[in-house]
């Protein structure tokens, strides 16, 4: 029997705990160099297993006998590595128990205890390089193999020269040099020879022909087209509010919104299908992509919406959700750049390869940031797809900006524009230009009962101001004492703690409001006042329906991106005459009064008139959920941008313009004899064209007929007929890239007609042009339909 003393436990407890780190050491090493080899060889075989790769050298290559006969040599010597390592280990734990229970005292002179483990890690060494050799011979042995198979077939893996596909020969130089820049190519199967280059740009892009000695079964079989479902109109919104997602307060607030209009949505549905009878609608699949809310974004917005920040683009993406859904339609929702990523179908890599499936959506909903990480990620597929976006835009986008060429040649190039999308593919929140499609949101709508209560319940001498940051009521102080005389004055600004100094003592300030509180301020007030920012919010329409007057400032100069820090960078010459030009130009008075506020005694007799005045709640029909989903129905059911555009000029031998002189001889109308084109939305026969003066636009033109100014007509109208059937005498005609033609230029008598479709606008002018204008009627209280247009 062996005995041991106290000390002598002690020291082995002591041996123990100094050998433990070196054990851990040696473990660690072993370990280490396995996965290091095992990740190396899956790295250089994982590509190389049949079935993996759409190329057959590849499998002629690594499928052979031989060389799974290397493999299964090479995975014999790494489970004998991982034996000798858990061998080391036993022998170590055992040297300790030894030492422990026999000498006890180790001499000064003496190596340290795990000395004798070195011959076995250089054993182990040794296996390790015995296996790089092995790896090594495996390598080059594939290399020879597949240097053979592709000699075979040299002659079939050259850049054909087709007339077909000229590029051919220029992307396969292209892809010799740059395909290992996005391991995209690398997904697709493309390993740097001739005919992984020639097989991706014909199967996967489509810049060369289709190699004959492939399979070709599988790369012409289409997916067959799900079978059309009839939209019906939606009332329940329970599942939208689980589409929208959470986690953001921005989708908390868009949540809420349409929680509290859900009622009104239900009913504005039920109205819209009693107008549209049996009208057949097929139900599209729509992405709907908010990209200002991504983190790539900056998503600047969600930290800012409960502490008075801008609400104006949430309400608008709240209400196109509604109303697409309402409508019956098939949605997916996405807040994310992953979420966008796998719902379009994006290879893995940096967005240089089209998507790997074929685009499952027929409409996408975006911004311009959404437009943008698109770019980045969909490779070619975005140029093939891009005709279904929809760009949800605040302020609109001109077409001399849209038109990349033109924008960058004429000075009109900035951050936002340049896609070259059809103009009518932007979609703004007010009618800012014909150009592009009003899109709008929703105010709440009152019944009649509700009315009568908010008329019977007005103060007199209550205003309301509109501004919740303080930034805003800053070097506003001598129209608020005249204001002050007359009014009380309450507030909506945003604080923490203490009172913005900005706003003055006089004024009673609720802080940052709900919005059914702020509805409810909005009903006993008597005047709403705006101090000239944000511009073109929804807060103007939204107090106009609650029964407020809104008085704003009148802008003399007007606003532009030429004078105005604000518009700079955005890819419009719009002026703004006023605050809110929509408030302005297509509601007026009595509801909407605009003076210049530089002019105190303007201002005072504005405020003593306002006093004086009653106004009953009024909202525009196209502010209403039922005018909403009339415009979006109209636009899902006639709007297709992937139809290829015709030429902006005529052919040599085209017939005449179907036009007639009106009988007061002062524009051009459809001839009532002459058939409708095919496929015109809106319809032809709705066209009126007018020569605008020198000097002015076509948008102001058409509203100085009472009518709208219509782009999709231009083409129409690009034609020396069309000149001569208005009297003008052309001593020549040319044909140019210019925003400006179809006109008329004096002196000269020239006449100008357009070269570039993209180009045809409604907005721009200048004095020496008399523009050629198109314009149409409109229905009443909505004014992106025409009359025949539902």
């Amino acid at each position: 029997m062996i005995t041991v003393n106290p000390d002598g436990k002690i020291m082995v407890r002591r041996c123990l705990v100094t050998l433990r780190p070196f054990r851990l050491f040696v473990l660690g090493i072993g370990f280490f160099t396995l996965c290091f080899l095992m990740t190396s060889l899956g790295g250089q075989f994982s590509a190389r297993r049949l079935g993996d790769s759409p190329f057959t050298i590849r499998t002629e290559v690594m499928g052979g006998p031989e060389s799974r006969g290397v493999l299964r040599k090479m995975s014999d010597l790494l489970e004998l590595m991982v034996k000798r390592m858990d061998a080391l280990a036993r022998l170590e734990n055992s040297s300790e128990l030894h030492r422990a229970g026999g000498d006890l005292h180790f001499p000064a002179d003496r190596m340290p205890p795990g000395a004798g483990l070195m011959e076995r890690i250089q054993a182990i060494a040794q296996n390790v390089s015995d296996i790089a050799v092995k790896v090594d011979q495996i390598l080059r042995h594939g290399l020879l193999l597949h240097s053979k198979v592709s000699e075979g077939r040299r002659d079939q893996c050259e850049a054909p020269s087709d007339p077909k596909f000229p590029d051919c020969s220029g992307k396969v130089e292209w892809m010799r040099a740059r395909w290992t820049s996005d391991p995209c190519y690398a997904f697709f199967g493309v390993d740097g020879t001739e005919c992984s280059f020639l097989i991706y740009l014909s199967e996967v892009e489509w810049f060369c022909p289709p190699l004959p000695w492939r399979n070709q079964t599988a790369a012409q079989r289409a997916p067959k087209p799900l079978p059309k479902v009839q939209a019906v109109f939606r009332s329940n919104l329970s599942h939208l509010l689980d589409l929208m997602g959470g986690g953001k307060e921005s989708l908390i607030f868009m949540k809420k919104r349409t929680k509290r209009l859900m009622a009104q949505w239900a009913l504005a549905a039920r109205r819209l299908a009693q107008k549209l009878g049996a009208t057949q609608r097929d139900q599209k699949q729509i992405l709907v992509h908010i990209g200002f809310l991504t983190e790539e974004s900056g998503d600047v917005f969600s930290p800012r919406v409960l502490k008075g920040g801008p609400l104006g683009e949430m309400v608008q993406w709240a209400d196109i959700l509604t109303a697409l859904y309402v409508l019956g339609h098939g949605l997916r929702v996405t807040v994310s750049l992953k979420e966008l990523q796998s719902n379009l179908g994006v290879p893995p890599g940096r967005g240089s390869c089209p998507l790997t499936m074929p685009l499952p959506f027929d409409l996408i909903y975006t911004d311009y940031h959404g437009l943008q990480q698109m770019k980045q990620h969909m490779g070619l597929s975005f140029k093939k797809y891009r005709c279904r976006i929809r760009v949800i835009d605040t302020f609109g986008t001109e077409p001399a900006y849209n038109h990349e060429e033109y924008a960058t040649l004429h000075g009109y190039r900035t951050n936002w524009g340049y896609w070259n999308l059809n103009p009518k593919q932007f979609m703004t929140m007010f009618p800012h230009t014909p150009d592009n499609s009003f899109m709008g949101f929703v105010s709440e709508e009152l019944n009649e009962t509700e009315k009568r209560l908010i008329k019977g319940g007005k103060a007199s001498n209550m205003a309301v101001v509109y501004g919740k940051e303080a930034s805003i009521w800053k070097g506003k102080e001598k129209f608020l004492g005249i204001l002050n005389k007359y009014m009380e004055i309450h507030g909506t600004v945003y604080y923490e703690s203490q009172r913005p100094p900005e706003v003055p003592a006089f004024v009673k300030n609720h802080g940052l409001l709900p919005q059914p509180e702020f509805q409810q301020l909005l009903r006993k007030a008597k005047l709403f006042i705006g101090f000239g920012f944000p511009y073109e919010g929804p807060a103007p329409l939204e107090a106009i329906a609650n029964g407020c007057i809104f008085l704003q400032s009148r802008f003399s100069p007007p606003h532009s991106s030429l004078n105005h820090e604000f518009f700079r960078g955005k890819p419009t010459s719009r002026e703004v005459f006023s605050q809110h030009p929509y408030a302005e130009n297509f509601i007026g008075k009595p509801h909407v009064w605009t003076v210049d506020y530089n002019n105190s005694e303007e201002f005072e007799a504005a405020i003593k008139a306002i006093m004086r005045t009653q106004v009953d709640p009024y909202l525009p029909y196209e502010y209403t959920c039922e005018g909403m989903l009339e415009r979006i129905h109209a636009y899902i059911q006639h709007q297709d941008f992937c139809i290829a555009p015709g030429p902006a000029l005529p052919e040599a031998h085209a017939p005449q313009s179907p036009f007639v002189l009106a009988p007061n001889a002062t524009h051009l109308e459809w001839a009532r004899n002459t058939s409708l084109a095919p496929g015109s939305w809106p319809p032809a026969h709705a066209l009126r064209a007018w020569l605008a003066v020198p000097g002015r636009a076509c948008t102001d033109t058409c509203l100085d007929h009472g009518l709208i100014c219509e782009p999709s007509f231009f083409p129409f109208l690009n034609s020396q007929d069309a000149f001569l059937k208005l009297q003008v005498p052309c001593d020549s005609t040319e044909s140019e890239m210019n925003h400006l033609y179809p006109a008329f230029a004096q002196p000269g008598q020239e006449c100008y007609l357009q070269k570039e479709p993209l180009l045809f606008s409604c907005a721009g002018s200048n004095t020496k042009y008399r523009r050629l204008c198109p314009c149409r009627d409109f229905r009443k209280g909505q004014v992106a339909l025409c009359q025949g247009c539902l």
